[in-house]
């Protein structure tokens, strides 16, 4: 809750918009994160992340998304690339998934807004996770992201 200004007037912020954090820029986001939450993807990679889940979204069962749909499509041996919301509380829903990804191979990374990545899977809440799968229509920014998540240093 509290006040920002527009142009010369005061409007009150609602408590849930500022809770959400839907108007905080990156730097800000970074401050809600948990202290597992490594590695961090950069502001370039964030954008690329989200833009590759937007696309892979219009195809049907290339993106999945929620912890009990990741969970079980990872456990049945499904790849790509992990992307995990920084700000999720409690954190011990979802501190087991690193590890497992590890395991399984899969490169994974963080991204500081659970509500930014519920976005682009296209909900309105929030979203913990999601696991993209290649396509041929987005092969170029998954095969970059890929890369880039690779750079980013996590045990694998």
């Amino acid at each position: 809750m509290g006040r920002k200004i527009e142009e010369g007037m005061e409007v009150e912020q609602t408590g849930n918009e500022a809770e959400q954090g839907r108007d905080l820029k990156f730097e800000e986001k970074l401050k809600f994160v948990s202290a597992i939450a490594q590695p961090m993807a950069t502001k370039k990679l964030t954008k690329k992340l989200l833009k590759l889940i937007k696309t892979a979204k219009e195809q049907k069962t290339y993106v999945r998304f929620g912890l009990k749909d990741v969970q079980s499509r990872t456990r049945k041996g499904e790849t790509g690339l992990m992307v995990f919301a920084g700000d999720v509380t409690p954190i011990d829903v979802m501190c087991h998934m690193p590890a497992v990804c590890e395991e399984k191979g899969i490169p994974y990374c963080y991204v500081p807004s659970k509500h930014d990545l519920a976005i682009a899977v296209g909900f309105t809440n929030s979203c913990l996770m999601a696991l993209v799968k290649t396509h041929p229509n987005y092969e170029e920014l998954y095969e970059e992201c890929l890369q880039e998540v690779k750079k980013l240093g996590h045990v694998m």
